[in-house]
């Protein structure tokens, strides 16, 4: 299928936007991007190498933390290094791994302290873009916001930084020779760098600059016609058809809805119940994993979650919020039958009769082919140039 065919097959205006951006450049896994507003500040002329391919909207990055080579690199020692829980047992690497898309393929993971998280380890792919960036917090919108969560969070224990340890987590880092010179060239000027704060913004700096779009569909996109295989071609055409309507929640050059750019005035933080359970009759969910609900309190926000993006989707398995569906297959299934019916134990109940379940949730009635076709695309968009990249690989090793 050659470009011009697959915009003829689109059916929204939001996604021929997203067609159209992912048409306007090759990507090239060490491309640069500089960022050019125009009007001279430091913020406006800094070179980065994002990843992304240069015609791309670059995400929005807020000028409290202007993102700097020195605070990525920074960044990806805190990253990797399991020095920064209280304990001294994990890293965020532990529940991110490269190989599987910064996923961890738990169903749920362990704290450092052994506590099991109530959500699944999401994928840390073009999360950049993110409109909101974990899977049930409206409130949570930049990675500045999230970077504190796993180290000091405490429902659930993560990192396991507390009151009685942060000294001697701190402690860790000034005695490490590495990290004076990584921290002195991230943030110049500072007498003392080494703090938590710093830590905060270099996380995030590292997080932003892991981009993926060098996958298969990325290579058709630029006009590569032997990227994708024809079951892939097929369910490509699937997925941006009305019949399935997936693209309305996953559309754009990220596959997410949930998507911001410097492009856009407004972010689209986006929230779904996809019929995954109906605990009560009502629309329950099991506790724990409600969605916005336990943010809002309104009974209508019960089971929403935000629409994560597909790119590496077919290595970040297993899959939902709650790590409930084990394979690629299933989760297409599941959307087939327009929701998940549940006949045993304590989370029994018809999904598919959730009264919050999205209008885009409904019985498909595509034929088997058709779904291995579909598993087929989803596979394309798989990029092992980002999972095997020294660039985002451990430093310590």
């Amino acid at each position: 299928m050659k470009p011009i065919n697959f915009l003829q097959t689109t059916a929204s205006v939001a996604l021929i936007t997203g067609c159209a951006l992912l048409l306007s450049g090759c990507p090239e896994k060490d491309s640069r991007t500089t960022i050019n507003t125009g009007d001279g500040t430091t913020f406006a002329s800094r070179d980065f190498i994002w990843n992304i391919p240069a015609d791309y909207p670059l995400p929005v990055v807020p000028i409290t933390n202007v993102l700097t080579e020195e605070k990525f690199q920074l960044g990806k020692h805190l990253f990797y290094d399991r020095r920064l829980s209280g304990n001294g047992t994990q890293a965020c690497a532990s529940c991110h791994v490269q190989s599987l898309a910064f996923s961890d393929g738990a169903i749920r993971p362990l704290g450092s302290t052994g506590e099991m998280h109530p959500r699944h380890s999401q994928a840390l792919v073009n999360i950049a873009y993110n409109a909101s960036v974990n899977w049930g917090n409206p409130t949570t919108v930049t990675l500045e916001q999230q970077a504190p969560v796993p180290m000091f969070g405490e429902f659930p224990v993560e990192l396991g930084i507390n009151d009685a340890n942060k000294d001697a987590v701190l402690a860790r880092f000034k005695a490490e020779p590495r990290y004076a010179d990584l921290f002195a060239k991230a943030f110049p000027g500072e007498a003392s760098p080494i703090h938590f704060d710093n830590m905060v913004k270099a996380l995030a700096s590292f997080g932003r600059g892991l981009n993926s779009f060098n996958s298969p569909f990325d290579k058709h996109e630029a006009g590569d016609t032997t990227a994708l295989s024809a079951p892939a071609l097929r369910g490509m055409r699937l997925f941006f058809d009305e019949k399935t309507e997936c693209f309305h929640c996953h559309d754009g050059m990220n596959f997410t809805q949930s998507s911001f750019d410097r492009t856009q005035s407004f972010a689209s933080a986006v929230f779904f119940n996809n019929g995954l359970y109906n605990i009560d009759g009502k629309g329950g969910y099991p506790e724990g994993g409600e969605g916005i609900y336990e943010i809002t309190a309104k009974p209508e926000d019960m089971g929403r979650f935000r629409p994560p993006t597909l790119r590496n989707i077919a290595l970040t398995a297993p899959y939902m919020h709650d790590g409930s569906i084990a394979t690629l297959e299933e989760v297409v299934r599941h959307y087939n039958d327009g929701g998940r019916n549940i006949t045993s134990g304590a989370n029994a109940g018809d999904g598919r009769l959730n009264p919050n379940k999205s209008s885009f949730i409904r019985p498909i009635g595509m034929t088997e082919q058709e779904i291995q076709d579909m598993v087929a695309f989803l596979e394309s968009l798989t990029d092992r140039d980002f999972v095997t990249n020294p660039r985002f690989a451990n430093p310590w090793e």
